[in-house]
């Protein structure tokens, strides 16, 4: 397997500010949805523009949270997009990271008229049972990364083999989410299935953990991973190196690296499919540079599976 980077782009909302942190992206309209990870919004990108999307409320009068300000704790920390429906009709799931209560909510956008509308939930009681079921303490929920395959979405716990926690997975239902952010049903209702773990190796010493997931039209997945020296699930640390990899069900078939762009490891922590065909896939991935001043980079990927 081989990863070429074919395109390489700066992303910016109209207004001239930058987008930061991005986290993860899902198709909405003809468009894309890029989570920011430190804000409460995110960078709808459309018809030739990208505009703020507001996804939560500020948290104590803040909207974008820095470690330098002291804000860090406060961000809602969104990690996962993918897509989903609402009553037939297409949407995006943003799923938080976990590890503090502020992280443990789940966000829907649908669009209405061609207008998005937002919906927004609670999810503690689901992310502590996931926590359990992955046998990983409430604090140390990383959960960076989700695929969805068919009606199924495999979320992705990051890992720290520094911390002795390897990058694991549970399966829950797409449409039982939905029901819960909007309000019908109970986050009880929503069955978590028993966990996967994955050695994906490990670059210059350091593990590589999963960032995010986008499943193949063969139900195979690709994973994005980062080998980041970081003691624990909160605290940012230096990439030594990015992989993606091939995994089909909890076996790692693949691993090939992403190569560096103008001599930088791009962090890779958002993918989506734009098409596979005749053993390439191409991808559109996100890049978070963890500088709060330095826009987010955006990628075209092509994989060539071998």
């Amino acid at each position: 397997m081989q990863v070429f980077v074919d395109d390489v782009r700066a992303l910016w909302f109209d207004d001239g500010s930058p987008v930061t942190a991005a986290s993860a992206l899902a198709p909405l309209g003809a468009g894309w949805l890029i989570a920011q990870d430190d804000a409460t919004s995110a960078a709808w990108q459309h018809a030739g523009r990208v505009d703020p999307l507001r996804l939560l409320p500020a948290v104590e009068g803040h909207d974008r949270f820095t470690e330098a300000a002291g804000t860090k704790p406060l961000k809602p920390d969104l990690e996962v997009a993918c897509p989903a429906e609402v009553d037939g009709l297409p949407a995006v799931l943003l799923l938080g990271s976990g590890s503090t209560g502020r992280r443990m909510r789940g966000v829907l956008v649908r669009l209405v008229d061609g207008r998005p509308v937002v919906s927004a939930a609670d999810l503690d009681p689901l992310y502590a049972r996931v926590a359990a079921r992955l046998g990983v303490p409430l604090d140390q929920l990383n959960l960076e990364g989700a695929g969805r395959s068919g009606a199924t979405l495999r979320w992705f716990q990051r890992g720290n083999l520094a911390a002795g926690l390897p990058s694991a997975s549970i399966d829950v239902a797409v449409a039982d989410l939905v029901e819960v952010v909007l309000g019908r049903a109970d986050p009880d209702a929503v069955a978590v299935a028993a966990p996967r773990t994955y050695d994906l190796g490990e670059v210059g010493g350091v593990g590589l953990a999963v960032t995010d997931a986008v499943a193949l039209p063969d139900g195979r997945l690709l994973l994005s991973a980062a080998a980041e020296d970081t003691p624990n699930a909160v605290d940012d640390g230096p990439v030594v190196g990015t992989a993606l990899v091939l995994v089909d069900g909890d076996a790692v078939v693949a691993v090939a690296a992403i190569p560096e762009v103008h001599g930088r490891v791009q962090k890779v922590e958002g993918l989506a499919l734009r098409g596979a065909r005749d053993g390439a896939v191409h991808l559109l991935g996100v890049v978070d540079a963890d500088d709060p001043e330095a826009p987010s980079v955006q990628l075209d990927l092509r994989v060539d599976l071998g």
